[in-house]
């Protein structure tokens, strides 16, 4: 078989089992296990492919036709640019994301507090505070997180990408998590925000292989903005801003949740597909 012969078979056989850009998806697999860009996939598409690979490929396909994510069976995504291992215990980054830490990173390199420091609620795979660190150069980030494989997945990010003296962790159920001597100039957060009661309808993908940890927001999806209401300005400096992702149509409902005196300036930024999914607001001085 080669190259080519594989590349054809394989996005055959991912449209057979009704995954969606089967041919994009044939691309990542093959080009990942040859180590070379997906662009230039076409150049080896009549070298043969040997053996060790048609087996490995097969595994791939057998793995993708369980609805297992591209991403954990390659072990690794792009998120912002930089390549970042992924498992089962975090959420998958996923593109929305992104600009979450396009606008974090530009709130901070327009501010002109000479050494910010952030808190990364959440971290996950700990992409926001990476892709923050490496876009903002004074930014100290502390991420955190409830899971502790979660934080091991980060630390592995962070290690390997050497930022390790700017990214400090640390791990507890929500806000527990920090000293009480802690305050940030802004904290991001891309938290949990499916109603529970919508997770068994997610694409399989993200319903059997996302940690429920990271989907449930609780019974409307909303239980960690109200509880970053309550308690993110206590770790805000005066004029410090929350910034975090949320779920279709939630919008509606954070003028409600937000309207405490310890609250100002609350906006809504859309994602590039013109949709509602960010907020950001200050703590009030």
């Amino acid at each position: 078989m080669t190259v080519g012969q594989a590349l054809k078979h394989a996005a055959e056989e991912l449209a057979a089992n009704q995954i969606p850009d089967a041919g994009v998806e044939a691309e990542w697999m093959l080009a990942h296990l040859l180590s070379v860009p997906r662009n230039i996939l076409f150049l080896k598409s009549g070298l043969p492919l040997d053996p060790p690979f048609e087996a490995a490929l097969e595994l791939f396909l057998e793995r993708r036709s369980r609805r297992e994510p591209l991403q954990h069976i390659l072990g690794s995504v792009s998120f912002c640019g930089i390549e970042l291992a992924v498992n089962e215990h975090a959420l998958v980054p996923r593109p929305e994301t992104e600009e979450l830490a396009d606008h974090a990173w530009n709130h901070l390199n327009a501010s002109t507090i000479a050494q910010p420091k952030v808190l990364d609620f959440g971290t996950g795979t700990g992409c926001l505070a990476i892709a923050i660190a490496m876009n903002c150069e004074r930014a100290q980030i502390h991420a955190i997180d409830k899971s502790r494989r979660a934080l091991e997945l980060a630390r592995q990010n962070v290690r390997e990408l050497n930022l390790s003296a700017r990214i400090t962790f640390g791990h507890g159920e929500g806000f527990e998590a920090l000293d009480e001597s802690r305050r940030f100039d802004l904290i991001v957060s891309n938290p949990p925000y499916i109603p529970a009661r919508e997770i068994t309808t997610l694409q399989p993908e993200v319903r059997d292989y996302d940690p429920r940890l990271a989907l449930d927001g609780g019974a409307d999806g909303l239980e960690f903005y109200r509880m970053f209401a309550e308690q993110a300005g206590y770790w805000l400096i005066s004029g410090g801003v929350l910034m975090a992702e949320f779920g279709d149509g939630q919008e509606t409902f954070l003028p409600d949740v937000f309207a405490k005196p310890e609250w100002t300036g609350l906006r809504v930024m859309n994602d590039l597909g013109g949709i509602p999914r960010f907020f950001e607001v200050r703590r009030s001085l």
